[in-house]
C-alpha cells in the first residue's frame, strides 16, 4: 500500500515538474529577464495550491485558503490538458528543430499554439459548467399509483455547494426547477463539496427553501458528505431547510408511491469502521410492492441489485460523466451506466452528469444538467 501511494505521488510530482519545465523553457525563450528561482517558487505554489488550501482552511479559514482553492481547482484542468497537449507541443518543437528552425522560434510557436488550445478548452469548459441544460426523460411504470396518472420529478445531483459553487448558481437551480413546476424535487447526493462550513456560512439552506413542488424536496447523502466528516451537521441543516435527507429510509408519498433513500456506498467502508448500508431488498421488504418504488442512490454501482429487488425507477449521480473528457472513457468502464438512461427488467435507471462540478468549474464532453422526468403510471390489464 505504501509503495503504491509512493509510486502515485512520484508520478504526480513528476508530471507537475514536466509541466513546469515546459513553462520555464517557454519563458526563457520569450524573455531575457527570466528568473528561474522566482518562476519555480510561483509554479509550485500554484501547482500545490489545492493541497495547501485544504491544510490552511483547518488552521486559518478565510479568504486566503478560499482563494488558493479557486486557483488549485482550475489547476486540475490545466494539469490534465497540459499532460495531453505538451507532449504534442514537444514533438512539434522537435520537428521544427529537425527542419533547421531556431530553438527559440520553435519553442515560441509551439507554446503559442498550446496556450491558444488550452485557453479555448478552459473557456468552452467553463461555459458548459455554468450554463446548465434540462434533460427530459419520460418513462412508463406498469403500476397503479393511487389517484396519480403521472408524476413529474425535477432532480439535480452533485451540486457540490461550497467554495466554487455558491449562492448565485444555487439560485439559478432553484429558479430553473421552479419553472418546471414539478410534483416533487429530488437531490441524489453530493449536495455539498466535502466541507459543510460554506453551506452553513452562506446559509445556503435558506436558498434551498425556495424549491416549490406539490410533495416537497428530498435528498440522500453522496460520498462527499461522508468525505467531509460532518454529515450529521449537514443533515440537521437540511432538515432546518425543510428537506429530509433519507439515510436507508423509505417514505410513502400521497398514498401513491414510495420514495426509497439509500445511504451512499461510502458507508460500506470497512477501513473507516462505518456501519454500512442496508441491501435494497431488506430496505423495501415491508413496503407494498404493488405501488411504484422510486429509489435515490447516489452512486450507480447497484443498478443490477435495484432491478433484481423490484425497484421501478432509480436516480443516480456521482460520475459527472467524467466531467472533463477523456475521463468519460474511465467512468464508462467502471459503471454499467455512467450517464443517461437504462431499461433493465422493469427498472428505469437514470444517471445524471450533475449540476455542479468537483475541482475546476470546467466541463468538456459533459454538461451541467437538471433532470425533468415524467413518470406515467399505466397498470397492465
Amino acid at each position: 500500500m505504501i509503495g503504491t501511494i509512493a509510486a502515485v505521488l512520484g508520478i504526480f510530482v513528476g508530471l507537475q515538474w514536466y509541466i513546469g519545465w515546459n513553462g520555464s523553457v517557454f519563458l526563457s525563450a520569450l524573455t531575457d529577464s527570466y528568473s528561474g528561482a522566482l518562476y519555480w517558487t510561483c509554479f509550485w505554489i500554484i501547482a500545490l495550491s489545492y493541497i495547501i488550501s485544504r491544510l490552511l482552511e483547518r488552521v486559518i479559514p478565510g479568504p486566503l485558503p478560499r482563494g488558493l482553492k479557486w486557483i488549485g481547482s482550475y489547476w486540475f484542468a490545466v494539469f490534465e490538458y497540459s499532460v495531453i497537449l505538451l507532449p504534442l507541443a514537444d514533438l512539434a518543437v522537435w520537428a521544427q528543430r529537425s527542419a533547421s528552425v531556431s530553438r527559440d522560434t520553435a519553442v515560441l510557436s509551439a507554446g503559442a499554439v498550446y496556450f491558444v488550445i488550452l485557453i479555448a478548452i478552459l473557456a468552452r469548459g467553463s461555459w458548459n459548467a455554468w450554463n446548465p441544460v434540462v434533460r427530459q426523460y419520460s418513462v412508463v411504470v406498469n403500476k397503479q399509483a393511487g389517484d396519480l396518472k403521472q408524476l413529474r420529478i425535477a432532480a439535480a445531483s452533485d451540486l457540490h455547494l461550497g467554495t466554487i459553487v455558491g449562492t448565485r448558481y444555487l439560485k439559478v437551480l432553484v429558479e430553473r426547477i421552479n419553472q418546471l413546476k414539478p410534483d416533487i424535487v429530488l437531490l441524489p447526493g453530493d449536495v455539498i463539496d466535502d466541507d459543510v462550513e460554506p453551506f452553513r456560512r452562506l446559509d445556503l439552506g435558506s436558498v434551498m427553501k425556495g424549491f416549490k413542488s406539490c410533495y416537497g424536496t428530498y435528498a440522500v447523502l453522496g460520498n462527499h458528505e461522508y468525505i467531509g466528516g460532518k454529515k450529521e451537521e449537514f443533515i440537521a441543516l437540511m432538515d432546518k431547510a425543510g428537506i429530509p435527507v433519507l439515510t436507508d429510509q423509505t417514505l410513502k408519498i400521497a398514498d401513491s408511491f414510495y420514495l426509497v433513500g439509500r445511504k451512499d456506498k461510502a458507508a460500506q467502508s470497512v477501513r473507516t469502521g462505518r456501519s454500512g448500508r442496508l441491501p435494497i431488498k431488506e430496505l423495501i421488504a415491508e413496503l407494498d410492492h404493488s405501488l411504484p418504488l422510486i429509489l435515490l442512490d447516489h452512486q450507480p454501482s447497484s443498478i443490477g441489485e435495484a432491478a433484481d429487488s423490484g425497484i421501478d425507477v432509480s436516480l443516480h449521480g456521482h460520475t459527472h460523466r467524467g466531467q472533463m473528457a477523456p475521463n468519460h472513457l474511465l467512468t464508462r468502464r467502471i459503471f454499467e451506466l455512467d450517464w443517461g438512461y437504462l431499461h433493465k427488467g422493469r427498472l428505469h435507471a437514470i444517471v445524471s452528469s450533475g449540476y455542479g462540478t468537483w475541482g475546476p468549474p470546467i466541463r468538456i464532453g459533459s454538461r451541467s444538467e437538471i433532470l425533468d422526468i415524467t413518470i406515467s403510471f399505466e397498470p397492465l390489464a
